[in-house]
């Protein structure tokens, strides 16, 4: 599997900064505060975090939550950014990566705004309007999202779209699945499980539909060239 890996590789050298910045974290915890991704109006000084800041929008696709988060997301990454990368090349795949991860943020923030404005009636909730609110307000606004989850989906939905009869072999499921039904089926769960809102459930699955999204829409835009594309 790792046979003739090609270290100057964009996959290769994501990967390569989501294990240092893991280890990193490991031995400073208070790294995940600072790089992971906070809600859009959570102010330094209602919690004891340092709040929203602009560049989390990119840090925190290079941050995660343990070390079953990482090994996913990293098994998903070599095994359907490798092939995309020979597809369209380092930088078009490098640009691919980071729409579909700024993808996820749009779609998750824009869930925990209308999370928090349902419960508060504003999008910038006082901490009274919060305490008022209950914990479900309470938990989005301080919530912390960490994860390459919405780039990773938006690989896996890249490559069904371009390659959607290949049949998928993958750790979690015991037989070869195509590609073509495998992933609306694992959309399909995730927005299930998104809008259910199951207790304890602390997985941005609306992070994983918009990196889905905007891997749908980039697809079919650069499609449309399939010449320039190939």
């Amino acid at each position: 599997m790792f046979d003739n890996i090609n270290t100057r590789s964009v996959t290769f050298n994501i990967l390569m900064i989501n294990l240092v910045l893991f280890v990193v974290a490991l031995a400073i915890p208070t790294l995940n505060d600072i790089l992971s991704l906070h809600y859009l109006f959570n102010k330094h000084g209602y919690t004891e975090s340092i709040g929203f800041q602009p560049y989390q929008v990119i840090t925190h696709m290079f941050m995660h939550g343990g070390f079953m988060h990482i090994l996913f997301n990293m098994y998903g990454l070599f095994m359907f950014g490798s092939i995309l990368e020979r597809v369209w090349g380092p930088q078009r795949f490098l640009l691919f990566y980071l729409i579909t991860g700024f993808g996820a943020v749009v779609l998750h923030m824009g869930v925990q705004m209308w999370i928090v404005h349902s419960a508060t009636g504003t999008f910038d909730p006082t901490i009274v309007q919060l305490n008022d609110a209950g914990q479900t307000a309470i938990v989005t606004y301080v919530s912390r999202t960490v994860g390459a989850s919405g780039a990773i989906f938006g690989l896996l939905t890249a490559f069904a779209l371009l390659f959607p009869n290949t049949e998928l072999m993958l750790m979690f499921i015991p037989f070869p699945v195509k590609a073509k039904y495998f992933v609306p089926i694992y959309l399909a769960i995730e927005l299930y499980l998104g809008v259910a809102q199951y207790g304890g459930d602390n997985v941005a699955h609306f992070a994983h539909l918009g990196g889905a999204l905007f891997a749908f829409i980039l697809v079919k835009l650069w499609n449309r060239d399939r010449w320039n594309l190939y």
